[in-house]
């Protein structure tokens, strides 16, 4: 009886994807913390995984009627995550919406889950292995 490997991983697989795509953004916004002008972006984790798993909540949709129209943006073959511009908490005199710390905290809180969705994988991977060797 086949399975299939994606319905097997569940919304793992999609998660690792987002968390990456969000490390990547938030690096980015530290990089630039001294950069004027520069505006701090993120994801709304919840919402893109939503999304990326086909469980997305019924809004504005993207829809075209001819080919040569431009598609929604894919990242990975898959609809690329809305980045959001985050909210100074105290806003700098040159333009500049990135809160150091605040985004040290997120980026090590992506982290932790980061390496909690791959133990995830790794376990469900492991499990696989031990059914396919018998072992």
């Amino acid at each position: 009886m086949p399975i299939g490997l994606d319905k097997y991983l569940g919304v793992h697989a999609q998660a690792l994807n987002l968390r990456s795509q969000r490390t990547e953004l938030l690096a980015a916004n530290l990089a630039n913390a001294d950069t004027p002008g520069y505006r701090a972006r993120d994801i709304d984790f919840k919402s893109a995984l939503a999304q990326a798993s086909g469980n997305a909540k019924p809004g504005v949709q993207l829809q075209t009627t001819n080919a040569a129209h431009i598609g929604p943006k894919l990242v990975n073959g898959a609809p690329s995550p809305e980045l959001k511009y985050r909210t100074p908490l105290a806003p700098s005199l040159d333009g500049n919406t990135v809160d150091a710390q605040l985004e040290q905290a997120a980026f090590a809180e992506n982290t932790v889950r980061y390496q909690a969705t791959l133990h995830f994988l790794s376990s469900k991977f492991r499990g696989l292995m031990t059914a396919i060797t018998g072992q």
